[in-house]
Formats: structure tokens, C-alpha cells, sequence
């Protein structure tokens, strides 16, 4: 495996991302792609341009084109089917098109996927269910895939709802991607990846908060879709024994929120497909938590899952539990100590606050 190419190709999407983004800021101006914070949902007060996707997806495209060579049928479908949904998704960000069209344009670029041969065609089960634990999906696999694609797609779009969070997220599930491809001699996963961590860490100190501007759909869809399909490539393909378990922890941050926002909406009779304020990022919001702190606490949430995917493949899965316990453990300590400073500020400023109406 070429490591000099790449880093030339994580460089590449990385520079080209930084520098076009402020472009992009200027285009979201001029068609009118700004997100106005209209409803509870959103947590920034002016109007921000929203079309920063375009600049990653711009880095990743040049630079995958650059490196990836060959450029064969299963590459070519990955590319066709970003193109269709960056291209819906910039529309979206000017007008707001219904879920119906989102819906539809992300089942067609699967379908691309699909019909150029990215596809899931086994996955781990149980020896005593299936001799040999690999569960062979024959004619399954095309809507398997499909469904993967989009539920994975609309994961990394939910959680895109803080600054820097959705891209950081992705940031780190590719860099634990690019690792795992390299440890499995897969080097032309390892180069998609590559280009998509450049492509959000170019993109990203422009989107820390307070956030100069945001990724949109362009940038949240386009992520969620590559990120799937990088899963399909180098994973459901790649490691078959443990193709289940390494995908959902790589991912289990956007598609636990995901999974719970499907629970909670359903629970309460409101639609699946509409937005609420209750996913995990609102709710460490409104424990008391600023933008930063919840970030961070996401942040290191990811981390240790993607790590634990790492470890499953390096050490097994024992590992990976072990680690599991202990950050978890660690994020319970960490939560009570930040809620314990959070209610003693709270008490100082009622106190404060009381102090004040007396001497008035």
C-alpha cells in the first residue's frame, strides 16, 4: 500500500476544501441559501449561509479523481450517485424541497450503487444458525443495500444540528474507515476515505462554533451516502465475520439518535419524517451543556467507537468490549461532574438574581 499517495490524497481534499469554502460561503449569498433560525429547533440566532457541502464534496471529488486509479465500474457508481445527491440536496438548500424528493433522489443514487456492484452480499450471524457464520443474501442484498444506503444517509443528516458536530462525527467515522482499510490491505477504500476525512477537515474550522457557515443538506446527505457506501466496500465486503458489528460502531452515534427519534416520534403519534427537538445533541443542550461542551462530549462518544471498531479487528471483540465499559464509565463520571458544575452555576445565578430583586 502507496501511504505517500495517500497522504498526497487526504492533503489534496483537505487544502482544495479550506480554500473553496470561502467561495462557496459567497455563492450560498448570492442564490440564497441561508438557514434563518425560524423555529425552536435551531440554536443559532442570525441568518447563516448553508451550502458549505459543496466545498467538500469539491475536495473529495478532485482529489479522488487524482488518486483513485483505476476508476472502475464500483468507483464510477459511487461517484454518478454523489452526484445525484449533492446536486438534489443544493436545490434543497436554496428551496426547501419536500422529504417525498429527498426520499427519491437518495433511493435512485443507491440504486446506481447498486446496479455498479456496490452491494452487501453476506453478513455475520450466528455459527449455530448458519454453518460457517456468513449468511449469503443472494437477491436480498439489492434491498439490504438499499436500505442501508438510505437509512445511513438520513443518520448523518439528523444529527446535523450543532456547529461542527455532523462533519466532525464524519470526520472521525473516516479516519477510523481509513485505518481499518489499511489494516486489511484494502487500498482503494483507504484512498475514498482518505479523501472524505481531507474533505471535512478542510471544511471544519469554518464550521466550529460559532459557525461561519454550515454544510446544509449538500454537506450532511453527500456524507451520510459516501460513508455508507465506504462501509459496503471495506467492511460488509472486506471483513465478512465481523461485517455486523463494525458498521454499527463506527456509526452508532448518528444511527442510535436515529433509531431513537424513530421510537420517540412514533411513541408520541407524530410523524417519522418530522423534526422535533429531542435528539441527543438538544438534549445535552437543554441539560445545560453550551454548543461547545456538547460537541466535545459527542466528540469523544465517536472516538471511542470508532476505536472499539479498530480493536474488534486488531485485538477482538473482548478488547473492544473492555474499552466499551471503561468509556462508558468515563462519559457517566464526566456527564455528573459537568451537571454538578452546571447546577452550581445555576445556583449562584438564582441566588444572584434573588440578591438583586431584594435590593431593588
Amino acid at each position: 500500500m502507496n501511504i505517500t499517495i495517500l497522504i498526497l490524497c487526504f492533503s489534496v481534499a483537505f487544502a482544495i476544501s479550506l480554500g473553496s469554502t470561502p467561495i462557496v460561503k459567497n455563492l450560498a449569498y448570492k442564490i440564497g441559501a441561508v438557514d434563518v433560525p425560524n423555529d425552536e429547533r435551531r440554536v443559532h440566532k442570525e441568518p447563516i449561509p448553508r451550502l458549505g457541502g459543496l466545498a467538500i464534496f469539491y475536495g473529495f471529488l478532485i482529489a479522488l479523481l487524482c488518486f483513485a486509479k483505476p476508476i472502475d465500474s464500483q468507483m464510477r457508481g459511487i461517484i454518478i450517485g454523489s452526484l445525484i445527491i449533492v446536486g438534489v440536496s443544493i436545490i434543497d438548500d436554496v428551496k426547501q424541497l419536500r422529504a417525498i424528493v429527498k426520499l427519491s433522489a437518495q433511493v435512485l443514487a443507491a440504486v446506481v450503487a447498486v446496479v455498479h456492484d456496490v452491494r452487501i452480499t453476506a453478513i455475520s450471524v450466528p455459527a449455530s444458525i448458519v454453518e460457517g457464520g456468513v449468511l449469503q443474501l443472494g437477491m436480498w442484498s439489492i434491498p439490504i443495500t438499499i436500505g442501508w444506503i438510505i437509512v445511513v444517509t438520513n443518520a448523518v443528516n439528523l444529527i446535523d444540528g450543532l456547529d461542527g458536530l455532523a462533519v466532525g462525527v464524519s470526520s472521525i467515522a473516516s479516519f477510523s474507515l481509513f485505518f481499518i482499510a489499511i489494516l486489511g490491505g484494502e487500498e482503494s477504500v483507504a484512498i475514498i476515505a482518505a479523501a472524505l476525512a481531507g474533505g471535512c477537515l478542510g471544511f471544519l474550522p469554518y464550521n466550529f462554533n460559532p459557525a461561519k457557515i454550515f454544510m446544509g443538506d449538500t454537506g450532511s446527505q453527500f456524507l451520510g451516502y459516501m460513508l455508507s457506501v465506504i462501509c459496503i466496500q471495506g467492511l460488509f465486503k472486506g471483513y465478512v465475520i465481523i461485517s455486523f458489528i463494525v458498521p454499527l460502531l463506527i456509526l452508532g452515534l448518528p444511527l442510535f439518535d436515529t433509531v431513537f427519534a424513530i421510537v420517540r416520534r412514533a411513541w408520541n403519534h407524530k410523524p417519522i419524517m418530522g423534526a422535533d427537538r429531542g435528539h441527543l445533541h438538544h438534549r445535552l443542550l437543554d441539560s445545560g451543556f453550551t454548543q461547545k461542551e456538547t460537541v466535545a462530549i459527542l466528540y469523544v462518544i465517536a472516538t471511542v467507537l470508532g476505536l472499539s471498531a479498530v480493536l474488534v479487528l486488531e485485538r477482538g471483540s473482548y478488547v473492544a468490549a473492555m474499552l466499551l465499559l471503561v468509556a462508558i464509565a468515563t462519559a457517566f463520571g464526566l456527564y455528573k461532574l459537568l451537571r454538578k458544575r452546571f447546577n452550581r452555576k445555576r445556583a449562584e445565578k438564582e441566588a444572584t438574581k434573588n440578591l438583586n430583586s431584594t435590593n431593588e
